[in-house]
């Protein structure tokens, strides 16, 4: 690793966000980083994308979600988003990016965050209860909560 850092998504780096892609094996467990900008062109009070660099390369892509308002309690802050570029994982490049929008979370007074994920064999759950995140028991259309207190 060189030098990390998040960045705004961008008509200069838009082309690179896009050619992001997660390993095969976890295609059916987050969304392609071009679906995830046109939800953020579509919520831009709510989404928060951001490319996470090493040095000049874009390695991953993050999308936090800012909705105090949300009637769900957790879709009012948290991780939306996360793909860590193929071959690019297990260099810290995705517990960077979640750290990121924790950081978004406490700047903006948040107290709580959430993330939702999918279960099944290379699901993200491991993952997120090592980066600190709890089960809460609940389950949106198939996919388990969990939260982390800030």
């Amino acid at each position: 690793m060189t030098e990390l850092r998040l960045a705004e998504v961008t008509r200069d780096n838009v082309g690179a966000a896009c050619k992001l892609s997660v390993a095969s094996h976890q295609e059916s467990y987050v969304a392609p980083v071009a679906i995830s900008l046109a939800e953020a062109y579509a919520q831009p009070d709510v989404a928060w994308p951001r490319l996470v660099f090493d040095g000049d390369v874009p390695v991953a892509f993050v999308m936090g979600a800012f909705e105090p308002g949300n009637p769900l309690e957790f879709f009012r802050a948290g991780v939306w988003r996360l793909n860590v570029g193929a071959g690019q994982q297990g260099n810290g490049y995705g517990r960077f990016a979640v750290e990121g929008v924790l950081a978004e979370c406490r700047r903006r007074g948040i107290a709580k965050a959430t993330v939702l994920w999918q279960p099944g064999e290379h699901s993200p759950e491991a993952f997120y209860l090592k980066l600190g995140f709890r089960k809460t028991g609940d389950v949106f259309h198939g996919q388990h909560v969990e939260a982390l207190e800030l």
